[in-house]
């Protein structure tokens, strides 16, 4: 038969005192004797007791865990949103919780059910783009943020990366680099892209004499900018776009390989390319990627102050509100011919 737990009722008789003064040790609210403390101490190292997370959290009225579910670890901005949400909710004394959906919504709805079912503080979710209908209505009682999907979240509070200014940036980068006919490589069924999309037109919009294509892309992954290259490389110069915004460091890593392997274009002296994210795919390039920097530290970061800002203020008060960060410009050699 397995061995149950030592409970605060089996350290309190180990140690001759009451519960109530096991709980006082543990918690250091009120101040106990040194003899008292050190016997209590004692006993919790003689049985092996360990403190019930739970239990304690619906003592004290509230947990000091946050859960987080991200869509894919795999990818460094989703670990540099981690990394900030860790150290928003360290500064207040509150420990973080990470889940892998790994794309999937089955797994995105079971992680959140179990950190409403362990009553976590409040839950993070960076939702899959279209699953966040409703998703509030899974954690009922609990403060939620939504992370990196675009939408209306009016029911829940909401933080994004301006990816339409990340366009612009993109595309103005390249109209400053003397670049003059810009294709647009990407899927619009993905909203973020749709939006960096809005902010390479704006950018186009204000220099006349730019022109802009855009190529529609299956997904946003290495072999879809192959695609994109290989079209490239079969175009008559004449009508070649010199420099292309990929949606994603992926797409234009790919379209980088193809021009590269085709020895009869240079980048970026034939084709300037830039991407977006800033993550290992673009560091690690044979010609180093520029590329729009996701403000992921910062997206964690302000998640995070919204969740304690509702914890502070009770479900009652609390108005939600969509918070967006902007990203930066990277400049590296497939633009700039320097690395």
């Amino acid at each position: 038969m397995r061995r149950s737990s030592p409970s605060i009722s089996d350290v309190a008789r180990a140690a001759g005192v009451s519960m109530g003064t096991v709980s006082n040790v543990l918690n250091g609210t009120v101040r106990v004797s040194p003899a008292t403390r050190a016997r209590v101490e004692a006993a919790i190292r003689e049985l092996g007791f360990v403190r019930n997370g739970v239990a304690r959290s619906l003592a004290a009225g509230r947990s000091s865990t946050l859960g987080f579910v991200i869509i894919d670890l795999a990818n460094s901005y989703f670990l540099d949103i981690a990394r900030g949400a860790e150290e928003e909710a360290g500064r207040a004394g509150l420990n973080l919780l990470l889940a892998n959906s790994d794309m999937s919504e089955e797994k995105q709805r079971t992680y959140v059910d179990l950190f409403v079912e362990d009553r976590v503080a409040g839950i993070l979710v960076a939702a899959n783009h279209g699953s966040t209908h409703d998703l509030h209505r899974s954690a009922p009682g609990v403060p939620l943020v939504v992370v990196d999907a675009p939408g209306d979240h009016s029911d829940v509070c909401s933080v994004v990366p301006d990816n339409e200014l990340g366009g612009y940036l993109a595309a103005t980068h390249l109209v400053e680099q003397g670049r003059r006919r810009l294709l647009f490589a990407g899927t619009t069924e993905l909203v973020p892209v749709r939006d960096r999309l809005l902010g390479v037109e704006r950018a186009v919009a204000e220099h006349p004499g730019v022109v802009l294509e855009v190529e529609q892309t299956g997904n946003v992954q290495v072999e879809d900018g192959r695609r994109v290259g290989d079209d490239l490389v079969l175009r008559d110069p004449r009508e070649r776009p010199d420099a292309v915004v990929a949606a994603a460091d992926l797409l234009a890593v790919g379209v980088q390989q193809s021009l590269l392997l085709s020895s009869s274009l240079r980048v970026p002296d034939d084709v300037a390319i830039i991407g977006y994210d800033d993550n290992r795919a673009a560091w690690d390039s044979a010609v180093p990627l520029s590329t729009i920097r996701q403000p992921g530290e910062a997206v964690g970061r302000e998640a995070v102050r919204l969740l304690l800002e509702e914890l502070e203020t009770g479900p009652e008060a609390h108005r939600h509100r969509l918070v967006t960060c902007e990203p930066r410009l990277v400049v590296r050699a497939s633009t700039s011919g320097t690395s």
